[in-house]
């Protein structure tokens, strides 16, 4: 017979019902697999943020009792001025905010009885 077939050209090839079932099932697994690695590659990264965060906090809290030792507790009084000024900030624009004296009647058109 001696044939050399240089192309072939497969026009009509059908598959059976279970075989057809058997690569979607396959397909639907590994989609599942990479959504699994997909899961457990965002925790790790998620760890390795929660890691490196802890250790900027941890290091930040050590300067701040390191220079509370040697300077002293302007800093404390340093953060309170800022807050202080934040809040005032805050309830200064507010129009929510009502202002009652501290002193003295605070129905201060109703007299006394």
């Amino acid at each position: 017979f001696n044939i050399i077939l240089d192309d072939i050209s497969i026009t009509h090839l059908a598959f059976s019902q279970e075989f057809a079932r058997a690569i979607e099932a396959k397909q639907v697994a590994e989609q599942i697999a990479e959504r699994a690695k997909f899961v457990v590659d965002r925790s790790e990264q998620e760890k390795k943020a929660a890691i490196i965060t802890a250790e900027g906090e941890s290091e930040a809290a050590a300067l701040i009792s390191e220079s509370l030792a040697t300077s002293g507790t302007g800093l404390i009084q340093l953060r309170r001025i800022e807050a202080a000024r934040d809040i005032a900030a805050t309830l200064a624009t507010g129009r929510s905010i009502t202002y009652l004296p501290g002193k003295g009647n605070v129905l201060m058109s109703l007299p006394q009885s």
